[in-house]
């Protein structure tokens, strides 16, 4: 055993014994203090660019999970407070994730439809600050050390495909263009040069270009034959050697690893199959509505026949990326004229309107939120997809605007970075059930708060409810129930008013990302009963903005956990 485990046992061992002479909560705090440490010696040291990555390394972390969970688990919550109560379940929840995902080696796959490993690095430069020379001297040696990185994730990808454990064939062939920008004959076409251009005045001249020439030989020495040798590994092995079937269960483990998935995605006790059949109720339901909505607009014919109209009438559609940002800003200033009416605590970080970075634009969704940063003084971006126009209706807007930027993730994630005197586990912390069931939620709020202008837009509501509900049937029927992709794909276009191209790309998200599509519509159900059995409970008392501030206070959470604060506040307030 190594010297770091064998400290480690005993550190632990240490712990273990002291359970039931120290405070829970200082154990509590004690363990999220170790567990921040280790995760920043990992994964943020300044003594190392990159993280280690190999399958040792994962091993080895997972020993420290492993025991910091068996200490953990030796704390009675009931003798906590709830504030503590809720640090403690979520620590419980993302250590046991930490564990299943190197059970069921998922670090074997470290790439999916949207990107990875390889397009998170080049969206990482905007989010750095570059003041000094000291600044310039640390990004430079990421450069340097990029190419080795690159041959880490190589070799993990070499041993998925010995293991039958690949990302699916479908999602693989023809992106490995995406990283063709990257391969440069010029340092400075490079984006990975952008920070050399404009340099801060306080550098001087010298060290300014001194640092421009260690910079671009980087680039070109480490760079562009990191990302050379992965497109080449990409098109030439990895592509050939990949699982055909489109479902994770064709995998070794994958039926068993799907079935851990939805319990982390939903945060909830579910099953694929329970999924699957509130899927298609709510198909049932929102197709209904769809159809009202449709007669309401003057359409007789066909639900097919709107679709068809819907998807090629060029009214629906911006000219130019302009007339899309532009639309997409008029509604974000829309939206938050009308949030104090909604919410009593807004965050004190703004958000912007961008185009979806270029890199990503070809593969990727209508719109995602970037969150912002306020200690490095980023604000958060709504990035709205330019790229494709005809594939970007414009009744749709209103709903992704709801969802992306406010009052759905910028507020969730924004009043997380804000809070005070919580581990910081608490507000970097991001649940997929929560964040996405918020958001798809705020887009249900937004019959209310009167920002759906037409009938057409109406139905951009529905067809992404659609969408969502659509999530459900789609997500187990690809990776447990043997559907196809392109079974998947008719499904996705047959029900809801997503262009073709938007259904082939969110289908391969689905291929690519087991269990995360389901979370949105099982969030979004829960925080709705959640709220009308506190509504009827509390009858006039009910305040809607207390809800929201109630919901987003203590950051992303389970939504058992969740369920537990609003039974809590609605007995409070029966109290009063």
């Amino acid at each position: 055993m190594k010297p770091y485990l064998f400290l480690l046992l005993i550190f632990f061992c240490r712990f273990a014994t002291a359970v039931g002479q120290t405070d829970p909560a200082a154990l509590l705090h004690k363990l999220l203090d170790e567990d921040k440490k280790f995760q920043e010696a990992e994964f943020s040291s300044p003594d190392r660019p990159f993280p280690a990555v190999s399958a040792a390394d994962e091993k080895r972390r997972a020993v420290f999970y492993q025991q910091e969970l068996a200490v953990l688990l030796e704390i009675d919550p009931a003798a906590l407070s709830p504030q503590d109560r809720i640090s403690y379940e979520l620590l419980k929840y993302l250590l046991e994730d930490r564990l299943s995902a190197v059970k069921h080696e998922a670090y074997l796959v470290p790439l999916n439809a949207e990107g990875g490993w390889y397009t998170d690095f080049v969206l990482s430069v905007d989010n750095q600050r570059f003041n000094a020379k000291e600044d310039y001297e640390k990004y430079i040696k990421k450069l340097e050390a990029f190419g080795e990185w690159a041959a880490q994730h190589i070799r993990l990808m070499e041993e998925g495909l010995v293991k039958g454990r690949t990302a699916p064939y479908d999602i693989l062939r023809g992106r490995e263009t995406v990283i063709d920008h990257l391969i440069v004959e010029r340092a400075t076409d490079s984006p990975f040069h952008k920070p050399f251009e404009k340099m801060p005045p306080g550098i001087p001249a010298a060290e300014q270009e001194a640092l421009r020439e260690k910079g671009r030989a980087a680039i070109m020495g480490s760079i562009v034959p990191g990302y050379r040798a992965f497109r080449d590994f990409w098109k030439n092995k990895y592509i050939p050697g990949a699982v055909k079937a489109p479902g994770i269960s064709a995998q070794p483990g994958g039926a068993e690893y799907y079935g851990q998935r939805v319990r982390h995605f939903t945060t909830l006790p579910m099953t694929a199959e329970e999924v699957f059949e509130i899927g298609q109720r709510e198909v049932a339901r929102i197709r209904a509505e769809m159809e009202a909505v449709m007669r309401e607009a003057g359409h007789e014919g066909t639900f097919a026949g709107f679709l068809e109209f819907l998807r090629t009438d060029p009214r629906f559609y911006p000219q130019t990326p302009r007339d899309l940002l532009r639309e997409a800003s008029y509604f974000s200033k829309k939206i938050d004229g009308k949030l104090p009416a909604y919410f009593g605590k807004l965050p004190r970080n703004p958000y912007g309107v961008a185009p979806v970075p270029e890199v990503l634009a070809p593969t990727y969704t209508a719109g995602r939120y970037s969150p912002g940063s306020p200690e490095r003084q980023r604000a958060g971006f709504y990035w709205v997809n330019t790229w494709n126009l005809p594939a970007r209706p414009l009744y749709a807007l209103p709903a992704l605007t709801l969802h992306e930027a406010v009052p759905g993730h910028h507020l969730q994630i924004s009043l997380a970075q804000e809070l005070e005197n919580v581990p910081e586990i608490r507000r970097r912390t991001y649940l997929s059930a929560f964040g996405e069931g918020w958001a798809l939620y705020c887009e249900w709020l937004g019959q209310e708060m009167g920002i759906y202008e037409t009938p057409y837009e109406h139905f951009g509501r529905l067809t992404y409810e659609m969408w969502r509900a659509c999530r459900l049937v789609v997500d187990p029927g690809l990776h447990v129930k043997g559907w196809s992709r392109d079974q998947a794909i008719t499904f996705m276009a047959e029900n809801t008013a997503l262009s073709l191209h938007e259904c082939t790309t969110e289908v391969d998200r689905y291929i690519g990302w087991p269990g995360q599509a389901v979370s949105y519509k099982i969030g979004e159900l829960k925080i709705r009963e959640l709220r009308q059995k506190a509504s009827e409970a509390l009858g006039a008392m009910f305040d809607l903005r207390a809800f929201h501030d109630l919901v987003l206070s203590e950051g992303a959470v389970p939504l058992f956990v969740l369920e537990e604060m609003v039974e809590r506040w609605v007995e409070e307030k029966g109290r009063q």
